[in-house]
């Protein structure tokens, strides 16, 4: 489990919230706007009406506990600013930032504090578990008309799969491994290519596939 601090509580907010909460992460979302406090959406969450650019109420977040922290407002200065500060000020390791404005990305950088910068609420969620989930099935992207996703999963050390060929590994069906990524470098696999710890796998499944099954034979964990 992690602890990600959240800035800006408006819809893209509240479902990142929600979606890591699923996943049994710790959350906390701040606003300065006391019409989004709909806490009732999101009642498990941590509540601050706050302005996420100033020190003292990143200090009421206590953002120095934070693992992540998304910069998730509607406003692309709000979310520079907050993850400049959630960087320099309190060292928090990994800073995703919503990208409002295409024009704006170019700022989007290490310069400003940001480690990951993206515009899609799923993948902002999936960049902010990959930053400690290893082991665990991310879902990256979902194609509305098929029902089909693309799942990311880094293997364990521990893996059951490691060292073994990509050829003798009996997939589930409506399943096909499209990436591995190793050492930054993209893999189109082939069947002889052997799985090493901490491989980070990119998987298209079909509407219908069991993550927990799916989960089970990368990891040999539900």
């Amino acid at each position: 489990m992690m602890r990600v601090v959240i800035a800006g509580a408006g819809s893209v907010g509240r479902s990142i919230a929600r979606e890591l909460l699923s996943h049994d992460h710790e959350v906390m979302l701040v606003d300065r706007n006391p019409l989004a406090m709909r806490v009732a959406q999101v009642p498990e969450a941590d509540w601050l009406l706050a302005d996420a650019c100033e020190l003292s109420s990143l200090q009421d977040a206590d953002v120095e506990t934070a693992d992540v922290v998304v910069g998730a407002t509607g406003d692309d200065k709000v979310n520079l600013v907050f993850s400049l500060l959630c960087k320099t000020e309190f060292g928090v390791p990994r800073t995703v930032a919503r990208v409002n404005n295409p024009k704006n990305e170019w700022m989007f950088d290490g310069s400003w504090g940001v480690d990951v910068a993206v515009s899609t609420p799923r993948i902002m969620t999936a960049m902010v578990e990959e930053a400690v989930a290893v082991g665990d099935l991310v879902p990256i992207f979902t194609f509305r008309q098929s029902g089909s996703d693309i799942l990311e999963i880094t293997l364990p050390r521990d893996s059951p799969l490691i060292g073994t060929r990509v050829g003798q590994i009996d997939w589930l069906a409506d399943t096909a491994l499209s990436t591995i990524v190793r050492d930054g470098r993209p893999i189109v696999p082939s069947d002889d290519d052997t799985l090493e710890g901490h491989d980070e796998l990119l998987i298209v499944t079909g509407a219908g596939v069991d993550r927990a099954k799916l989960q089970r034979l990368l990891t040999g964990q539900a």
